[in-house]
């Protein structure tokens, strides 16, 4: 037999990162793999390590999540932090992105992400028994992820 289903005793680690527009993260939060997107949102948001600019209603700031996060709890964490949430409703058709109108896809800038921090032998398979030592290897790569992109930048 294996474990009760509906206790959603799952192993691993759940990784919830939030990336700018190009791919650069700016929070990153490291929990268990039971645990649901939605309550690790809030933790997220507080974890962005630059200052943000003011919210204003000529320059909301804006944030894209999945259907993951379609529920109250989603849409208050992401308003209680100053953002615009976007989130497609669960059971919505998938429309076709209009590039002309400014709309594109924006869920693969963070598998992208992910992606560069998994070419990081630590974080692909995770070999630390403590949560606070596996997050700050991520969030070493992710200060890496940056000096690279800074670097690139200035050497064109």
């Amino acid at each position: 037999m294996g474990p009760n289903p509906t206790d959603r005793g799952k192993n691993g680690t759940k990784t919830s990162l939030l990336v700018e527009g190009q791919g650069g993260p700016l929070g990153v939060e490291v929990a268990g793999a039971n645990v649901h997107d939605c309550k690790l949102l809030a933790n997220t948001l507080e974890a962005v390590v630059i200052e943000r600019p003011d919210v204003s209603e000529e320059e909301p700031q804006h944030l894209c999540l999945d259907k993951g996060y379609d529920n109250p709890t989603g849409r208050e964490a992401a308003e209680d932090h100053g953002y615009t949430p976007h989130i497609r409703k669960i059971g919505e058709e998938r429309r076709p992105c209009d590039a002309a109108k400014g709309h594109k896809p924006r869920r693969w800038v963070v598998e992208r992400t992910l992606a560069w921090l998994s070419k990081c032998r630590a974080l692909l398979v995770r070999y630390d028994k403590h949560d606070d030592n596996y997050l700050g290897l991520i969030e070493l790569a992710c200060a890496l992820l940056w000096f690279r992109k800074l670097h690139r930048l200035q050497a064109a």
